[in-house]
C-alpha cells in the first residue's frame, strides 16, 4: 500500500450541488493547496429531496454508498484521510455515514456551527436551498452547550439565479436579505455556495460572517491533525 504524506492528505468532497463545487475548490486552492482535494457530485440528491420533502431510508443508504466508495478511492497520495460532504440538509444521512466510517466525516456545516457558537452572542444562519433551513436551525440548537437564539433566512430566488449563471443577482438578494436581519452578531452562510456572497454581505452589514467551507477545511485540519 502506498504511504500516506502527511503533506499532502487526500479528501473525499462530496457534493448535492454543483455550486458547491467551485466554493470548496477556491477555499481549498486558499486555504490549504497541499490537500489533495476530490469532488464527487449526484445532483440527483438535491431534486429527489425536495420532491420527497423528508430523508428516507434510500436515501441514507445513498449517502452510505457514496461515502464507502470515496473512503475506498487511493492514489499516490494514499487513500482518503477524511470526508467531507457539502450539502447541508442531508444531516442525518451524512451522521450514518460518520458511524459506518473509520475516518473522519464532516457534515458541511458543523465547523461553522462551533465557531460561531464559540464566537458567543446570537446567531443568524442563511440558506438558499430551502430544504435546510430547518435541519440545519435544528442541528446548531443541538451543538449549544446552552439554548441559543438562532435566526434563519431563506434567500428567495438566490439560488435559482446563481444556476441560471447570474452570480451578481444571487450575491444582491443575500445582502439585502442580511441587511434586513436585526440583533444578530454572527451570520453564518450555511451552504457552500453561500461563501461567494461574503464580501457583499459583509459591506451591505458590517456583520461577523462565517463560511461553511473555510470552516470546515479548519476542522478537516484538526480531525487529521494537518
Amino acid at each position: 500500500m502506498t504511504p500516506i504524506t502527511e503533506a499532502a492528505p487526500r479528501i473525499a468532497l462530496i457534493h448535492a450541488l454543483e455550486e458547491s463545487v467551485l466554493p470548496a475548490r477556491a477555499a481549498f486552492a486558499a486555504h490549504w493547496p497541499e490537500a489533495k482535494a476530490f469532488d464527487l457530485l449526484d445532483t440527483s440528491l438535491a431534486t429527489d429531496l425536495a420532491a420527497r420533502g423528508r430523508l428516507d431510508a434510500a436515501m441514507t443508504e445513498r449517502f452510505l454508498t457514496l461515502g464507502r466508495y470515496a473512503a475506498a478511492t487511493e492514489a499516490t497520495s494514499g487513500p482518503a484521510r477524511a470526508l467531507l460532504f457539502t450539502c447541508s440538509a442531508f444531516g442525518p444521512a451524512i451522521d450514518a455515514v460518520k458511524r459506518a466510517l473509520p475516518i473522519p466525516v464532516l457534515r458541511p456545516n458543523e465547523s461553522a456551527f462551533a465557531e460561531a457558537l464559540a464566537l458567543g452572542g446570537r446567531i443568524g444562519l442563511m440558506v438558499t436551498f430551502a430544504p435546510s433551513l430547518p435541519s440545519l436551525t435544528q442541528e446548531i440548537r443541538e451543538m449549544a452547550s446552552a439554548p441559543v437564539e438562532v435566526t434563519g433566512v431563506m434567500v428567495e430566488g438566490a439560488l435559482a439565479a446563481l444556476k441560471a449563471g447570474d452570480g451578481a443577482t444571487h450575491d444582491r438578494l443575500a445582502a439585502e436579505a442580511a441587511a434586513k436581519l436585526s440583533g444578530i452578531d454572527t451570520l453564518i452562510l450555511g451552504q457552500f455556495s453561500l461563501a461567494r456572497a461574503r464580501p457583499a454581505i459583509e459591506a451591505a452589514t458590517g456583520l461577523r460572517v462565517v463560511t461553511t467551507p473555510e470552516a470546515a477545511i479548519r476542522g478537516l485540519k484538526r480531525a487529521i491533525g494537518a
